[in-house]
C-alpha cells in the first residue's frame, strides 16, 4: 500500500518567518510539510556583506526550531550540505521530485526574482501556485494600486494620511490627527550641539547562542572573500529576541527619536534609532505591534507627540508606500534611470578608504555593523552616488548587498526613488541634492576633514561640494524648471564661465580617480 501523497508543500523564505503568515492558513500537519532552503545564490547574486547573510541564516535556522516546535513537518535544507545545489529553484525542483505534492502554497514574497524563479519550476513541474497575500502590512498590494489609480502625482504623504485615518492612529475623538497636524517633520530635524548626543542609552545586545555562532562561523569560512565584519554581529534572530529589542526602543529611545532622528554624529552608529527595520522586514515583528507600541508610549505620556509621529510615519506611511510602488511599478522599475547616470561605483564604498571623513565613518560603520540610519543612507552614500551619476543598478546591488534590514521590495524604491531620482520623481518630487555644507551643519565630520566644504573647486574643496555645483550645472535643462529647486539653479546659473569650467574639470577628475570597481 503506497503512502498518501503531500497535499501541500509551503515553501517559506528567509524573509518570511512568521509562523502566523497566511501560508499556512489551513495547514494540516497530517497532510501538509514546509519547505526551507538556504542557498548560496542569495549571498551572491548581489555580493552581500558577511553580517547580511550571517542574519538571514541565523534568523532562518532559529525559525525552523519554531516551526519543530509548534509541530510542523519541516524540510530544511542547509547551505553546508554537501549535496546543496546552490539556488532556490535547483532545491525547489528536487524537493518536488522527492516529495511529489499535489500543490504549492507560500506567502507572496519580497523580490520579484524570487517570485519568478519559484513560479517557473512550479510550472515546469505541472503544479499549481498559490500565492497568497502578505499580511504582515496594513496595505495590500491591491489597495494601494487603488489608491494610485488615476493620480497624476504619488506623494507619500497624501497615502500616510489615507493610512492614519483607515487604521486609526494617532486620531482625535473626531477623526483628525492629534496635535492639529499630520506631520511633525519640521521638529524631527535637529543636529546636536558641539557637546554631541552625551550619554546614549545602549542598544540590545544579546550574545550569540550557540545556533548563532554556529552560523558565524560558517560565513566566515565559507563566504570570506566577501564584504563586511562579524565581530559585532547582534541582531535578534529571533522572535523573543525582536519584541526585546522593540521594548527597549520604546522605553529608552523613541523619546528623543523625533529630535534627532537626522542627526549625525561620527562613531556613533545607533544614537536614538530603532535597529528594528531587520526585524520587520524578516517578519520577526508585525508593523501593527510596532506601531501600537509606539502609540501606546504617546498616550501613557512617555513619548512626546512628535516622536511617536516621526517614528509611526516610517512603518505605516513610508514603509508601506514603498512596497506598493515596488509592486505595481516591477518589472520595469529596476531599469529606471532618468538622469542617463553611467558611473561606476567607486570601490571604496565596499572598504571605507576614502579621505572624506563623514562617508569613511558611514562606510567604515556599514561593514562593521550592516547598518547605517536613514540619513546615512539618504544624504551621504545615496547622495554622493548621485552627485557623481553612479549608474543605478551599480548603487542599488551595493545597498542590497551591504545592509543587514535589506529585502528588494524596500530597498529598491528608496534606492533608485528616493536616493537616486531615476524614476524621475514617482517616489520624490525633487532629487534630494545637498552641498557640504549640508553635511557640515548635520554632524560635526568637516570639523576632522581635510576638505572644506564651502569651497567650490581647488585642492581643499569637498567633493561633495564640487559634485553638487557640478550636478547643478549638468542637469540645469532637464530640472532647472522643478520648483523645488528652482533656487539651487539660479544659484548655479550665477557662477561665471571661469567657475564652472574649474568645477566641472575637477568633477570629472573626481570621477576618473574613482572608476576602479571592485568586483566579487
Amino acid at each position: 500500500m503506497t503512502e498518501p501523497r503531500l497535499r501541500h508543500l509551503v515553501l517559506v523564505l528567509g524573509d518570511q518567518l512568521d509562523l502566523e503568515a497566511s501560508a499556512f492558513d489551513g495547514f494540516d500537519p497530517a497532510q501538509d510539510a514546509v519547505w526551507m532552503a538556504e542557498v548560496a545564490e542569495e549571498s551572491t547574486h548581489v555580493w552581500s556583506s558577511q553580517p547580511r547573510i550571517a542574519l538571514f541564516l541565523a534568523a532562518m535556522r532559529h525559525f525552523a526550531l519554531a516551526l519543530e516546535r509548534a509541530g510542523r513537518p519541516l524540510h530544511y535544507r542547509r547551505l553546508d550540505a554537501p549535496d546543496n545545489r546552490g539556488s532556490l529553484a535547483a532545491e525547489l525542483a528536487a524537493a518536488i521530485e522527492a516529495l511529489r505534492p499535489q500543490a504549492l502554497v507560500m506567502t507572496a514574497p519580497g523580490d520579484w526574482r524570487v517570485l519568478q524563479a519559484l513560479r517557473k519550476v512550479a510550472a515546469q513541474a505541472g503544479l499549481a501556485l498559490d500565492v497568497r497575500e502578505d499580511r504582515h502590512f496594513f496595505c495590500s498590494v491591491r489597495e494601494f494600486a487603488a489608491h494610485a489609480r488615476g493620480r497624476k502625482q504619488l506623494r507619500m504623504e497624501y497615502f500616510y494620511r489615507e493610512q492614519r485615518r483607515r487604521h486609526g492612529v494617532l486620531l482625535d475623538a473626531q477623526g483628525e490627527p492629534l496635535g492639529g497636524q499630520w506631520n511633525f517633520d519640521a521638529e524631527n530635524r535637529g543636529a546636536f550641539d558641539a557637546r554631541g548626543p552625551g550619554l546614549l542609552p545602549e542598544p540590545l545586545w544579546e550574545p550569540p547562542d550557540a545556533l548563532t555562532q554556529e552560523v558565524l562561523a560558517l560565513v566566515a569560512q565559507r563566504f570570506a572573500h566577501h564584504p563586511g565584519r562579524l565581530a559585532r554581529f547582534a541582531w535578534p534572530v529571533t522572535r523573543e529576541s525582536a519584541l526585546r529589542a522593540l521594548s527597549r526602543f520604546i522605553e529608552e529611545r523613541l523619546p528623543l527619536f523625533g529630535q534627532y532622528q537626522d542627526a549625525i554624529w561620527p562613531g556613533q552608529p545607533w544614537l536614538y534609532h530603532a535597529q528594528l527595520s531587520a526585524a520587520l522586514n524578516l517578519k520577526l515583528l508585525t508593523p501593527r505591534e510596532v506601531v501600537a507600541a509606539a502609540e501606546a508610549a504617546y498616550h501613557a505620556g512617555r513619548v512626546p507627540l512628535a516622536s511617536a509621529e516621526g517614528f509611526i510615519r516610517q512603518i505605516l506611511g513610508w514603509r508601506e508606500y514603498v512596497r506598493g510602488i515596488y509592486w505595481t511599478r516591477m518589472p520595469d522599475y529596476l531599469d529606471l534611470n532618468a538622469l542617463d547616470a553611467q558611473a561606476p561605483l567607486p570601490a571604496w564604498y565596499w572598504s571605507g578608504e576614502t579621505e572624506m571623513a563623514c562617508l569613511r565613518d558611514a562606510l567604515v560603520q556599514t561593514l562593521d555593523t550592516g547598518y547605517a540610519h536613514h540619513i546615512q543612507r539618504l544624504m551621504l552614500t545615496g547622495l554622493y552616488a548621485l552627485l557623481r551619476g553612479v549608474a543605478p543598478r551599480e548603487i542599488h546591488a551595493w545597498y542590497l548587498a551591504v545592509y543587514v534590514d535589506a529585502v528588494e521590495w524596500v530597498e529598491l524604491p528608496n534606492t533608485l526613488g528616493m536616493s537616486q531620482y531615476a524614476d524621475g520623481g514617482l517616489m520624490a518630487s525633487k532629487p534630494y541634492i545637498a552641498s557640504g555644507k549640508y553635511i557640515q551643519r548635520m554632524s560635526p565630520h568637516c570639523s576632522g576633514c581635510r576638505y572644506r566644504p564651502e569651497l567650490r573647486h581647488g585642492e581643499s574643496a569637498c567633493p561633495f561640494t564640487v559634485q553638487y555645483w557640478d550636478f547643478l550645472i549638468r542637469h540645469a535643462d532637464q530640472l532647472g524648471s522643478n520648483p523645488r529647486l528652482a533656487m539651487q539653479f539660479r544659484n548655479a546659473q550665477r557662477l561665471d564661465e571661469a567657475e564652472r569650467q574649474a568645477i566641472q574639470r575637477q568633477a570629472q577628475a573626481l570621477r576618473e580617480a574613482d572608476t576602479a570597481t571592485c568586483t566579487p
